[in-house]
């Protein structure tokens, strides 16, 4: 009896090891590669609601004052997609940059969503 429920509990430990792999998910992430410092560049990521249910945006963050993002529609049938805009202002920086782009949402499942952009903004002569 022992056996079995030591092998029961290998079997769910190595289940919920892989499921939970699955569920997890890496930002998107967008490189602008390299700018010049002073230059705002723009770059739109595509959100989908991938469930069977409404999805509500409830808002957008940034991690940053130089980068500003705003939502297209912030309620999405089933299937339906929007367009999350962010922009950043390079001014002031130098060298490699990551900022971080929050969308909250309704969903118990994935409540705050994140995007990434990178830059190496190199210094004006």
């Amino acid at each position: 009896m022992r056996k079995v429920a030591y092998l029961f509990s290998v079997l769910m430990f190595f289940w919920v090891a892989v499921h939970a792999q699955q569920m997890k998910s890496e930002p998107e992430t967008w490189d602008f590669g390299k700018i010049k410092e002073g230059e705002i560049v723009r770059h739109d990521f595509v959100l989908k609601n991938g469930t069977d249910k409404d999805l509500k945006i409830e808002g957008v963050t940034t991690s940053c004052g130089c980068t500003a993002s705003a939502v297209k529609h912030k309620l999405l049938k089933p299937g339906e997609s929007t367009e999350i805009e962010v922009s950043f202002n390079s001014s002031k920086y130098s060298g490699a940059v990551k900022q971080h782009i929050y969308v909250n949402t309704d969903s118990v499942d994935n409540p705050l969503m994140q995007f990434i952009i990178k830059a190496d903004v190199v210094k004006q002569k």
